[in-house]
């Protein structure tokens, strides 16, 4: 599976990993089946791993990701979210994802790994 994700319920944490070439649709099913996942909590903060993915979105896909996730604010309260980019392109997205996506989450951040990311969380928690 391209992109998967783990509910951590204890931290209200979901990881989510995005590897290999990911299909657009891919990433839309991820949001359907968060959105219809009954472990779901209410409040949620992220990790996205983007460490193993091989193709680049478009700005229109990154858009789209940023209205989805702004959709799933009925849903979902987003806390933190940390985005594991470690290749320049990918940081480079990401970035654009942060400044598009910032106003639904608590607070947002890039990271060029996955411990830097992982340590952000902890720290604001």
């Amino acid at each position: 599976m391209p992109v998967t994700y783990e509910l951590d319920l204890q931290r209200g944490l979901i990881r989510t990993r995005c590897t290999g070439p990911v299909v657009f649709a891919e990433v839309l099913e991820h949001f359907k089946a968060l959105e219809a996942d009954p472990a779901c909590p209410d409040r949620l903060d992220v990790l996205l791993d983007l460490s193993g993915i091989i193709n680049l979105p478009s700005a229109g896909q990154v858009k789209a990701v940023a209205a989805e996730t702004n959709r799933l604010l009925s849903r979902v309260h987003w806390g933190r979210c940390a985005i594991v980019a470690p290749s320049d392109v990918i940081y480079g997205v990401s970035r654009m994802f942060e400044m598009i996506s910032e106003a639904y989450f608590s607070g947002l951040r890039v990271f060029r790994s996955y411990d830097e990311a992982e340590a952000w969380l902890v720290a604001q928690s």
